[in-house]
Formats: C-alpha cells, sequence, structure tokens
C-alpha cells in the first residue's frame, strides 16, 4: 500500500519485503545512526536482528501504535529514508517524527518532501492535529526540514537526548498545527 511518491520516490509502511533493505540500510548508515538512532541501529546489525525488527514494527503499524516508513528509489527500490511517525498520543491527536536520510541521498531535499507528503497522511488518514520534530539546533539539515514544512519552533528541551558516550543535548520542539 503505497502512501505516496514525489520526484522518483515512493513512502510505503514497512512490510516482510523490507527486511535485508533494513539491515543494508542501517549498516550502510551506521556512523549517523548510532548517534540519534542508537536502539534501532542495535536491533539491524543482521538479517536475524532486522526480521525481528520488521515483524515488531509491522505489528505496532497494524495496531496504531507507531508508523515506520520506508521511502525508496521507485526504479531502482534503494531505501534511501526510514521515517517514524511516534510518541502517539491519540487523546490530545499528536505524534511525532524521526527520520534518518541514507548517506547517497542527502542534500536533495528528499525528507523535507516526504514529510510534507506524510504531514498529509498524518492529518487526514490518520487524523492527527499536532505533529512534533525534535531536533539538536546543531543539525542543520534537519531545522531545514522542519522549518521548510511550517513546523514552528516552541521551545528549546534541555538535557532531552544523550547520544551514547556523550553529553545530554538540547533539543528544539518544532510543531505543525492541522
Amino acid at each position: 500500500m503505497m502512501i505516496g511518491g514525489f520526484d522518483g520516490f515512493e513512502i510505503n509502511p514497512i512490510h516482510q519485503g523490507d527486511v535485508w533493505k533494513i539491515c543494508n540500510f542501517m549498516v550502510a548508515n551506521a556512523d549517523r545512526l548510532k548517534r540519534y538512532f542508537p536502539k534501532t541501529l542495535e536491533q539491524n546489525l543482521n538479517p536475524t536482528l532486522s526480521q525481528l525488527f520488521v515483524d515488531k514494527k509491522t505489528k505496532l503499524f497494524q495496531s496504531r501504535e507507531e508508523f515506520l516508513f520506508t521511502v525508496k528509489h521507485t526504479e531502482t527500490r534503494e531505501l534511501a529514508a526510514v521515517i517514524y511517525i511516534k510518541e502517539l498520543d491519540w487523546e490530545k491527536k499528536q505524534g511525532e517524527f524521526a527520520y534518518c536520510v541514507g548517506y547517497p541521498f542527502t542534500g536533495q531535499q528528499l525528507m523535507s518532501k516526504a514529510i510534507k507528503l506524510l504531514s498529509t497522511y498524518a492529518f487526514d488518514t490518520l487524523k492527527l492535529n499536532t505533529l512534533q520534530i525534535i531536533v539538536n539546533k546543531n543539525n542543520i539539515p534537519s531545522v531545514k526540514v522542519a522549518e521548510r514544512n511550517d513546523f514552528k519552533w516552541q521551545k528549546t528541551l534541555e538535557n532531552e537526548f544523550t547520544p551514547p558516550g556523550e553529553q545530554p543535548l538540547d533539543m528544539e520542539l518544532y510543531e505543525l498545527y492541522k
């Protein structure tokens, strides 16, 4: 079930056919993932772990507890990015984006376009009213993703996130309302 497409890429919910692609994506992008997605990386260091990860994430998607999407090049089927809608609060009708784009696809505004499409999906299909992006202020590409999609800075979250082996980081909270 394709959610949508743009510029030769498509967004789909995670599915069983993604196991090898997820594993390869995680290993190829380990340097960038180990800082901001260490748990996701740990769960995908080999195909067996990736199978368990995909099984879990497809169940969470079906139960509407968390949504994991893949962004693939339509022609080559190469996995370019993964995007979560997580931290769902169905009473507040709120969710949070988390995402990572693969090294070969940086600098193409791929994530800005994908977040735009998934914001519409979150508002229209999931019936959320508020979306958040929490980002380190030094992660300029992610700040630009939020700003290009009309997310508005709300506040700084002090000591919100601690990358493995590092000091706690202040993170910026951006929100978009329906």
